[in-house]
């Protein structure tokens, strides 16, 4: 019996470096650029891609049973995936989920993000952990075709992410209300239909269940695209403000969200920031942001709250980190990584003005930072008459 030819790769990963990866392509064909990281998370890889702070960025899923709970519209975090590519170990298995409603191959091509499959994750990602986030180009090609050469120079031509302001790619087009809640079992999705206070969501990326938690929390939520001006904000007469996540350089979008922060503070409100809304803050406070060398992304960073002494269990997807040297007097870290002493979470001292790294949000712990946006609706609470 004649032996079978070899399968030729239908995809291909160049690093900037000149260092080549080829594998089986699927989902979209075509060329994308970009920034290459690892999440290490078990489960929520559709979450992981449809989350907008992975903007400009290539994921490397280091589990490798990509595609078994296949893909439900109830699952993205917003309405398309918004990281440009994925690398997985082996090619995606066939959802196996009562709420799968499509396979991820579909998904993926239905909405035009490209994927290799077949590749050694593990090697890529050490070089990642020992070389930091390199830049890269993705490449499918059902026929098999490629320019090695011409991709490895697109991935050394690209830009990067510092000095890249991507909230403004990612936000809202216009304000909009926000009042479906956390999904339970068995409903599904409730609305809420008695809220206690009204809330501004500055959307620098938004991920849908951060909305969900603070409508969970009691929350009236407007939402105002990432350029919003504090008049804006200040117009709706919120009870409190709340910075968002979202993708890209913090200085870059801190060119107009500072000075914005900055007035808002002036009013004397409860603030509460996640991810990039963290960031935000601490730079309008005075505080230095960081490019970390290979980022954090997973869903099993423990976080010491120093008040406390608790570690939770959390969710994080970040390149950048707030430089705790730079806290200016009167602003506390009030959360650090268990993992490399990095900072993930600030608060001023005599103020109900706080922010964290990581995603209360999302469930790891599984519930363990949910407390956060309890404590900023008491914040609310409190300032109100009685």
């Amino acid at each position: 019996m004649a032996a079978s030819a070899p399968t030729k790769p239908t995809a291909c990963l160049a690093l900037a470096d000149g260092t080549v990866f080829y594998g089986t392509g699927f989902g979209a064909a075509g060329e994308t650029v970009a920034e290459l990281c690892f999440n290490t998370a078990m489960t929520g890889y559709q979450e992981i891609m449809t989350d907008p702070s992975y903007a400009g960025q290539i994921v490397t899923f280091t589990f490798p049973h990509i595609g078994n709970t296949g893909v439900t519209p109830e699952d993205d975090e917003t309405g398309d995936p918004v990281a440009a590519g994925m690398v997985v170990k082996w090619d995606p298995t066939l959802a196996s989920n009562w709420r799968a409603t499509e396979e991820l191959k579909d998904w993926l091509t239905r909405t035009g993000r490209i994927a290799i499959g077949g590749v050694d994750t593990r090697r890529l990602t050490r070089a990642i952990r020992q070389q930091g986030a390199p830049h890269v180009a993705l490449a499918h090609d059902p026929e098999g075709n490629f320019d090695v050469e011409a991709l490895v120079a697109k991935a050394r031509e690209w830009s990067g992410l510092v000095g890249l302001d991507l909230a403004k790619d990612v936000t809202c087009a216009q304000s909009y209300r926000w009042d479906e809640m956390r999904w339970a079992w068995p409903d599904g999705y409730a609305r809420q239909e008695a809220p206690k206070h009204k809330v501004v969501a500055v959307d620098y990326g938004a991920k849908r269940n951060i909305l969900r938690c603070l409508a969970s929390a009691g929350c009236d939520v407007t939402v105002l695209p990432a350029t919003a001006t504090a008049e804006e904000v200040l117009a709706h007469n919120p009870d409190g403000v709340f910075l968002s996540n979202g993708p890209g350089d913090p200085a870059a979008t801190g060119e107009y969200a500072v000075p914005m922060i900055q007035d808002v503070l002036k009013a004397d409100l409860p603030v509460f920031g996640i991810c990039l809304g963290h960031q935000m803050l601490a730079l309008a406070l005075g505080a230095k942001t960081v490019k970390m060398n290979h980022g954090h992304h997973g869903a099993n960073h423990p976080v010491k709250e120093h008040s406390t002494g608790k570690v939770e269990i959390t969710s994080m997807n970040h390149g950048f980190a707030v430089d705790a040297q730079t806290l200016p007097e009167g602003v506390e870290e009030s959360h650090v990584s268990l993992f490399d002493g990095s900072n993930c979470g600030i608060r001023i001292a005599g103020k109900p003005v706080f922010s964290v790294q990581h995603h209360p949000e999302a469930s790891p712990g599984p519930q363990d930072s949910f407390y956060l946006f309890e404590r900023f609706a008491e914040a609310m609470a409190e300032r109100k008459p009685a």
